[in-house]
């Protein structure tokens, strides 16, 4: 009688689709994750980021008597007055500038908070929002 040995040395065919499939399972329901804390981490720091922007205009605002005039000069009297080392960089859109669509970095001035979200000239507070390239806006609503 003839008895062979078998021994295995390697993964079948089916073993390792199995494997890749699971690994492909994993791999959806993680990556959003990812996205979703990416999203939070860009959305926590432009908050910030308007919280420390929103406190140099009101010291601006005290020392001078007046808001600067950031949607003519842009940065320029926050940068020569030392209230900011730089222009800062909206996070969302990677910009510094001022503009008056979404994808411009930022906004500032008359804006109507009661409920339409929306720049008017008889605005009754002064605000400073940053843009999403989506359209979507984050306000730090500044009462004079």
């Amino acid at each position: 009688m003839n008895i062979r040995n078998r021994t295995r040395k390697a993964f079948t065919l089916i073993e390792i689709l199995i494997v890749v499939v699971i690994l492909g399972i994993l791999a959806a329901v993680v990556i959003p994750q990812f996205t979703n804390a990416a999203d939070d981490a860009n959305s926590a720091s432009v908050r910030t980021q308007l919280q420390t922007l929103r406190s140099q205009i009101e010291l601006y605002r005290a020392e001078n008597g007046s808001d600067p005039d950031l949607a003519n000069t842009g940065w320029t009297d926050m940068i020569s007055g030392g209230y900011l080392p730089g222009p800062p960089k909206n996070p969302l859109t990677g910009t510094n500038n001022f503009g008056a669509a979404a994808g411009d970095g930022w906004r500032f001035g008359a804006f109507q908070v009661d409920g339409n979200d929306q720049w008017a000239a008889g605005g009754t507070n002064n605000v400073l929002i940053a843009n999403s390239p989506d359209g979507t806006t984050y306000h730090d609503y500044d009462t004079p």
